[in-house]
């Protein structure tokens, strides 16, 4: 696999992780973030990868670092992320 494809996959990874802990929806998040469920759904199977912008925005609602979305930080609050 390459390096991209994997940071895309585990960017995506770890924003399904944290809205599915939060008991968000794709739609509810999409909505947050001012951006179609499609996009966000993209965002989450590794399809697109966010821009930094974006990545702010998600990071921010998530109340976590960007190295923690990236996957750079493993752990938060005691649970593992990819």
């Amino acid at each position: 696999m390459k390096t991209e494809e994997k940071k895309r996959g585990t960017i995506g990874r770890n924003i399904k992780l944290l809205r599915e802990e939060r008991n968000l929806s794709q739609t509810q998040l999409a909505k947050k973030l001012w951006i179609d469920r499609t996009s966000l759904a993209g965002y989450e199977i590794g399809k697109r990868i966010p821009d930094i912008f974006m990545l702010c925005k998600i990071a921010d609602i998530f109340d976590v670092s960007l190295d923690v979305l990236a996957g750079r930080e493993r752990t938060r609050k005691g649970i593992t992320i990819e």
